[in-house]
């Protein structure tokens, strides 16, 4: 492991160096950011979690102040390596968005490590014949930045659906523009491997407790992907987040802790005293 910087952890991993945060001891819980985003949208699920866990969020590479170019195959690796840092062998995996597609490769792999997993507002997997229209234009964006420049993508990026907050909390908006403006867009700039839809066998194959998150205001599209998760799963339920948008995490911060503590207690192998 690294050094630690300003309260973070910063640890090498091949082609990347990554930021990331620790708090609280018990059952391990690792948390997994959407796209733009980065560790900091869990602020308040660290906090509040941390009385009963030990829970750890990480920039992902190429997002926030971890380096490195983008990928979500990669993604997975640097999980492997987040955890060996930290000596912790088996965990509840929490990936939101495109964080989601990270977490259930993860899981997929390993399943034996996996103490729960939790699914926020997931893409489509799992159907790739009719996942409906694409929500993010990723070209669109890309020609932004050539034309005018990262702050006119930002701009645009925040006005977006997805960044929507329901809630009137100061604190919550100023947070995500901040993140936001961290974001380097790397991604957008280097143009990664796509990363292929996981098909219905492999859904079938996530055979770990498993919650989907929804929030009642996301969009259409990403509210039918939940409930069809959750269906789809071997074992799996799913939570609606009143008052929410695509942004639960941030939008009601106590609500999504609340869904996550009812979740693990539900769970033997997130007990406290569980050796992790």
């Amino acid at each position: 492991m690294g050094a630690t910087l300003s309260g973070a952890h910063y640890i090498e991993v091949e082609g990347a160096r990554l930021r990331a945060r620790s708090a609280g001891e018990g059952p391990a819980v690792v948390l997994v950011h959407g796209w733009a985003l980065d560790l900091e949208m869990w602020r308040a699920q660290i906090d509040l979690l941390a009385d009963r866990y030990r829970v750890i969020a990480f920039d992902r590479r190429g997002f926030g102040r971890s380096s490195g170019v983008p990928g979500l195959e990669q993604d997975v690796h640097d999980i492997d390596r987040l955890l060996d840092s930290f000596s912790i062998s088996r965990v509840a995996i929490v990936g939101m968005s495109q964080g989601a597609r990270v977490a259930l490769r993860w899981a997929l792999r390993h399943p034996e490590r996996v103490s729960c997993l939790v699914l926020d507002g997931p893409p489509a997997e799992g159907w790739s014949q009719s996942v409906g229209a694409k929500e993010i234009p990723i070209d669109e964006y890309r020609q932004q930045i050539g034309v005018e420049g990262m702050d006119a993508f930002r701009s645009m990026w925040l006005q977006h659906p997805f960044m929507k907050l329901h809630t009137g909390s100061p604190c919550a908006h100023t947070l995500l523009r901040e993140i936001v403006v961290r974001y380097p867009a790397l991604d957008l700039l280097n143009e990664p491997p796509q990363l292929p839809l996981l098909s219905e066998w492999d859904l079938l194959r996530v055979n770990v407790p498993t919650l989907v998150l929804s929030g009642e205001h996301d969009s259409a599209q990403r509210r039918s992907i939940a409930t069809r998760m959750a269906q789809a799963l071997p074992d799996a339920r799913l939570k609606v987040l009143r008052g929410a948008g695509h942004l639960g995490a941030l939008d009601d911060p106590n609500s999504y802790v609340q869904a996550l503590r009812d979740f693990f207690s539900s769970q033997p192998a997130m007990a406290a005293g569980t050796v992790m």
